[in-house]
């Protein structure tokens, strides 16, 4: 990837706004905006916001989807408590199974993953 300058987009096509039987499944139209977004090159020239815990950048607009979408912190249905105790019950999981890799990871792979 760092040989041939290539973008790599993280979207999240599936669960948005809660815990089952509270969240929902990102509309199908709001997965096709942002992919279109990516290939006409309009994420190439967009504004991002740092979504601080797992160490990424989000966009602050697409053309076609509502802020609330894009945002997990806004598109979460119920207290704010319960959104920041499974965001960092997520970000647990992911460092614990990272764990398997971590001697095989460079410094740089190691301090992108989820920071608490």
């Amino acid at each position: 990837m760092q040989d041939h300058s290539v973008n790599v987009w993280l979207v999240n096509t599936g669960w948005s706004g809660g815990a089952h039987g509270v969240g929902k499944r990102i509309a199908l139209k709001y997965s096709r905006a942002i992919i279109d977004a990516i290939h006409s090159g309009e994420l190439d020239k967009a504004e991002y916001a740092p979504y601080g815990v797992f160490n990424l950048q989000i966009p602050t607009a697409v053309s076609g989807v509502p802020a609330k979408v894009l945002d997990p912190a806004q598109a979460w249905e119920g207290p704010a408590d319960d959104f920041v105790a499974t965001r960092s019950k997520l970000a647990n999981l992911f460092q614990a199974n990272f764990k398997e890799y971590a001697d095989r990871a460079t410094p740089e792979i190691i301090a992108a993953g989820p920071q608490l």
